[in-house]
């Protein structure tokens, strides 16, 4: 009975120690979105941390039309970067969960 619960405390421990690993690899996967006409580009990290926005000359005119294409853009790649932090994530906490019967099933119903 130790023996299992030592082991199961040894691969959490593992585990933990590759989560950590894969937050830092992903402050290094770049996510680009660009609006539709290409005249703003925003580069985030898949921990989402802002890089770098791009915007040309001609949206800087008008204010709101600018507001509203960052909104957009920053939004779509958030949400690119927060589904690619998640599969990457799950990927690395599924790999250190104890092999329970009916799991699999219950997991991919979250």
């Amino acid at each position: 009975m130790f023996g299992d619960l030592m082991g199961m405390m040894g691969k959490l421990k593992e585990t933990q120690e590759k989560v950590k690993a894969t937050k830092e690899r992903l402050n290094s996967v770049i996510v680009e979105e660009k609006s539709s006409d290409k005249l703003l580009s925003v580069t985030i990290t898949a921990n989402r941390t802002l890089k770098a926005i791009n915007i040309d000359d001609q949206l800087l005119q008008d204010k709101e039309q600018l507001e509203d294409y960052l909104v957009l853009t920053l939004n779509k790649a958030i949400e690119k970067a927060t589904e690619i932090n998640e599969v990457e994530l799950a990927a690395v906490a599924k790999e250190g969960m104890p092999d329970i019967p009916g799991m699999d099933s219950f997991l991919s119903n979250k």
